[in-house]
């Protein structure tokens, strides 16, 4: 049966990190190109924190039906600004799964800050306060390392296709990127519930990397 509470308890969770997961990542991913060159995304004002202006309703839907991955609108970026527009699209694209990375240790540290203290003297609403502030961070250790290797999975149109295209000849990795079936493949992959199963254990060995 369906339980409403508990569902908006779960959502009230992951919504903080998982906000601050696409918006890092988008964002950076227009940093990088800015700093490479390319104003695309500063034009379209995406360089921001602000979550509203990267929100993919989509994307916001998968999380709440996953519990763990989603996405945001893509950044638009020009590689016609770039001056090796091959490895700056690489470069580019990295910068978005680092970012989660940075978020997932970021996280991380919260946790183990908090789990670290002893609690014994704290009041009722000091421990109201720390509990959901575990259980978020703990989400957003999960919610970016998900979204990190998601991310790099080499499927186009996802980051991890264009950092190996960075490494191909130039002809063989504009074949690879035309690839336009690449997000068909995804959903099927996520419905038959294989897209779990693919990045989880790398979710697993840095989780507990980070955690324990």
């Amino acid at each position: 049966m369906f339980d409403i509470a508990n569902t908006i308890k779960e959502i009230s969770i992951l919504a903080v990190p998982f906000l601050l997961a696409i918006t890092c990542h988008e964002a950076s991913h227009g940093f990088a190109a800015y700093l490479l060159g390319d104003p695309t995304a500063k034009q379209a004002g995406r360089l921001t924190l602000n979550p509203l202006k990267h929100l993919d309703p989509l994307g916001t839907i998968a999380l709440v039906l996953t519990r763990m991955i989603g996405w945001a609108k893509p950044v638009p970026i020009n590689p016609m600004y770039f001056k090796n527009p091959q490895r700056d699209m690489m470069l580019v694209a990295l910068a978005g799964p680092a970012a989660n990375m940075a978020l997932a240790i970021m996280f991380s540290i919260i946790v183990k800050v908090i789990l670290s203290l002893d609690i014994s003297g704290y009041s009722n609403i000091m421990l109201r306060v720390l509990q959901p502030t575990v259980q978020i961070a703990n989400a957003g250790v999960i919610i970016n390392l998900a979204l990190c290797f998601f991310n790099l999975l080499p499927i186009p149109p996802l980051d991890g296709s264009k950092i190996i295209a960075g490494f191909m000849p130039r002809e063989t990795a504009y074949k690879f990127m035309s690839f336009r079936y690449g997000f068909i493949i995804v959903i099927v992959l996520a419905m038959l519930g294989l897209l779990g199963t693919i990045i989880s254990p790398a979710i697993s060995i840095f989780y507990n990397l980070l955690i324990h």
